[in-house]
């Protein structure tokens, strides 16, 4: 079941909310007593900022498998989402010790950046931050070289700060294919997140088998349950050839030499409605190829990131901004709401990294 603290941060006094949210999920993730110590300090650092320089935003705590690993590790991913001012020069707040908030505990985002396992932050004068941790067992080695394959990350949101989503999102990675899944169980609430849950524990054991074959699969293990809208997509490293297959009304849109397209799943229920067949598209995967997959969470009409900077970044970063910058005070979410990215390894930012 996805476990999230969403957690609004427009006064100091829910910077202690953020610090405890994030000892619950270390907890959890199943981390020793130092690295949940790691998780509150980054968590709190982060939450400080919110308030000292971005006039407030949100923290979102999501237990993780960590992307950059070749097998999943257990992980806390704290995301900080803001519409403030920007960060005049990143490169600077990145350094060790940097800190301008009279509040802070001096540890500034540059040990945010050294402890973390994994960290990223994107950032646009006028627009906004966004700022990506990720904390499990061990910190990573700064400046470890990236391993050369796709990678993967996501956010999940529930709805009106509830404790569950009934969005999940996961991956398996071999050594010629990553597969990514996205699940919305139908509705919201901890009964949906049963049915997302039961989508990624089936994954796990399916994963070497094709889209359409995953989706057979889920839609026998789901029919104890809600249902789901389940979107897959499978990278293949040795052809870089992208499969993808649908059921429901997850949204994917993949950019590719230059543009963007819709990838369109076929209506129905996994679990309870299913197709009779499946279509299953296949599509050239060229370097700067990016794949966004959403839930219904996020409005239909959302428009994708334009800053081609934006691409280079953490997959979780990117998926961050995507759903930060589609949804505002006018225009609030309405369900539950996840998106996972799939992106190939261009990181040209010290700050964006892993082992």
């Amino acid at each position: 079941m996805s476990r999230v603290w969403d957690i609004p941060v427009h006064d100091s006094t829910r910077v202690r909310d953020v610090r405890v949210a994030a000892e619950e999920a270390g907890a959890r993730a199943g981390l020793d007593p130092h690295r949940v110590a790691v998780a509150a300090l980054v968590a709190t650092e982060l939450a400080t900022n919110l308030v000292k320089h971005a006039d407030g935003g949100r923290i979102v705590i999501n237990l993780v498998e960590r992307p950059g690993a070749d097998a999943p590790v257990p992980s806390v991913q704290l995301v900080s989402l803001d519409h403030g001012p920007g960060i005049t020069d990143v490169e600077a707040a990145l350094r060790d010790g940097h800190t301008t908030a009279p509040a802070s505990l001096g540890a500034g985002l540059g040990t945010c950046l050294r402890i973390s396992s994994d960290f990223d932050l994107y950032s646009v004068r006028g627009r906004g931050t966004v700022a990506i941790a990720r904390i499990d067992r061990t910190a990573a080695p700064r400046n470890a070289a990236p391993l050369p394959c796709p990678r993967v990350g996501g956010v999940n949101i529930p709805l009106a700060q509830a404790e569950h989503s009934g969005d999940a999102w996961s991956w398996v990675r071999t050594p010629t294919h990553l597969t990514l899944m996205l699940a919305d169980g139908l509705g919201h609430g901890a009964k949906a997140a049963q049915a997302s849950g039961a989508a990624v524990e089936e994954l796990h054991r399916t994963g070497h088998l094709t889209p359409v074959e995953i989706l057979r699969h889920l839609n026998t293990a789901l029919r104890p349950t809600r249902g789901a809208a389940v979107a897959i997509a499978k990278m293949d490293m040795d052809t870089d050839q992208l499969q993808f297959a649908g059921i429901g009304n997850i949204g994917a849109r993949l950019h590719s030499d230059g543009a963007w397209q819709p990838l369109v799943s076929r209506p129905g229920i996994v679990g309870s409605q299913f197709p009779a067949a499946v279509p299953q598209q296949r599509l050239p995967w060229r370097p700067d190829s990016l794949l966004v997959l959403h839930s219904d969470g996020l409005p239909s009409r959302w428009t994708p990131p334009a800053d081609p900077r934006l691409l280079h970044h953490d997959p979780a970063v990117v998926a961050a901004a995507v759903l930060r910058d589609a949804s505002s005070a006018a225009r609030p979410v309405r369900d539950d709401t996840s998106v996972a990215v799939l992106a190939p390894d261009s990181r040209t930012c010290a700050h964006d990294r892993r082992p």
